[in-house]
């Protein structure tokens, strides 16, 4: 789950000092406010390529454009408590080389293209830390805008993700592979049409250490919001810091809603 520049080497940094090949796994819905649970994510074969949307008949509003997410995202330098805000040096992170075994559990992965049916028309990503600690809090957040409905069924396809991924499953990545011994829900936060939260528990290769990672995604109309919270280390931080969720959904709301 690591992204590009500064975030790679603290994942690196994991690899290398803890003997990270993660094992085992469990998946689970999160605490949002849509039923049901049917999926639109992908039953077989490596993610990566697109598939028709399964919404083309619906109607709508046009998805917001890169231009549009750019203004709503956070902004390079921007403070949020003590946290600070910045762009991805190198590209953005959890992209389509992050696959899960078997298929349909990679929206617990990644939302990259041809993670579920439904392809995002545009996306921006940033990230939030704390620049003097290397091995702190890092919070991926991204924001991908989608045609017509397809939001909805990228929520769904999460829910599917976490039903069907309860026994287990594998994350494939370019240099190594991760396990994940649990998923169960965490706390969701109230904005949105709805929103689904996920806590992870990652185990090492020895079987001793545990890591844990977070993740929010948020659905408004036809867009997402996802955070991923990780650090490098054992620390449970209990979630998402409501804070960085909150600045980036408001100024979401006050300028890109869609």
């Amino acid at each position: 789950m690591c992204g590009a520049g500064r975030r790679r080497a603290r994942r690196g940094a994991v690899a290398l000092a803890a003997g990270l090949v993660l094992v085992g796994a469990t998946a689970c819905s999160g605490g949002g406010r849509a039923d049901g649970d049917d999926g639109g994510g992908k039953s077989a074969g490596r993610p990566g390529g697109s598939s028709a949307p399964a919404t083309g008949a619906a109607t709508g509003p046009p998805p917001l454009s890169e231009e549009r997410l750019t203004a709503a995202s956070l902004t390079d330098g921007e403070r949020i408590g003590r946290y600070t805000a910045s762009e991805y040096a190198l590209g953005a992170p959890l992209g389509e080389d992050y696959t899960a075994e078997p298929a349909v559990c990679q929206p617990l992965v990644s939302l990259a293209r041809g993670a579920t049916a439904f392809d995002p028309a545009a996306e921006v990503h940033r990230k939030a830390d704390i620049p003097d600690e290397m091995l702190g809090l890092t919070v991926s957040v991204q924001l991908r805008s989608y045609a017509a409905q397809d939001a909805a069924g990228v929520m769904k396809a999460l829910r599917t993700a976490g039903r069907d991924c309860a026994g287990g499953f594998t994350e494939e990545r370019a240099l190594a592979r991760a396990r994940y011994l649990k998923a169960e829900p965490a706390e969701a936060p109230e904005v949105g049409d709805e929103a689904v939260a996920y806590r992870f528990t990652i185990l090492d290769v020895k079987g001793k250490l545990k890591l844990y990672e977070y993740l929010t995604v948020v659905r408004s109309g036809s867009t997402t919001l996802s955070f991923r919270a990780e650090i490098t280390g054992t620390e449970d931080v209990g979630g998402v810091p409501e804070e960085i969720v909150q600045a980036q959904w408001q100024k979401f709301r006050s300028i890109g809603k869609a």
